[in-house]
């Protein structure tokens, strides 16, 4: 059976492009969700709540959500879309993700509901869509 056609460079890059956001609005909606409950941790605590879920906890989980929820996305994303050999744009997003969460995640720790810096996100999305482009050959070819 033959491998299927591969699919021209600007739909691939389109279709990368609307994923890549989607992908970003949702680690950033997964990071904002949970560390709102990292925020509501830290109140109940100041109040003197009993321990149970400590607010590093949520904190953490915050963070390890949107590290899985980013190359989910991503992945899914293009599988959906008809794509192929998206190992490239899976790493390359979830490391820009990672980058830019690391730079700016002193700015959204400190108050609910805020966004990363949309340079950052902008970034994020046109790295990801960039890597799209690079496919490595299959064995049979």
């Amino acid at each position: 059976m033959a491998p299927p056609p591969r699919t021209a460079t600007a739909p691939r890059l389109l279709k990368a492009l609307i994923v890549s956001l989607i992908a970003v609005a949702a680690a950033h909606l997964v990071l904002s969700d949970t560390l709102r409950l990292s925020f509501s941790s830290q109140a109940a605590a100041a109040l003197g709540a009993a321990p149970g879920y400590s607010a590093d906890q949520a904190f953490t989980n915050a963070l390890i959500n949107t590290f899985l929820a980013m190359p989910f996305v991503l992945w899914a994303g293009m599988r959906i879309s008809g794509e192929r050999r998206v190992g490239p744009m899976v790493l390359v997003g979830t490391v820009a993700w990672v980058v830019a969460l690391g730079n700016g995640i002193d700015l959204i720790d400190d108050a609910p509901g805020t966004l990363l810096p949309l340079r950052s996100l902008v970034l994020v999305v046109g790295l990801t869509a960039l890597a799209s482009l690079v496919r490595r050959r299959s064995p049979a070819s």
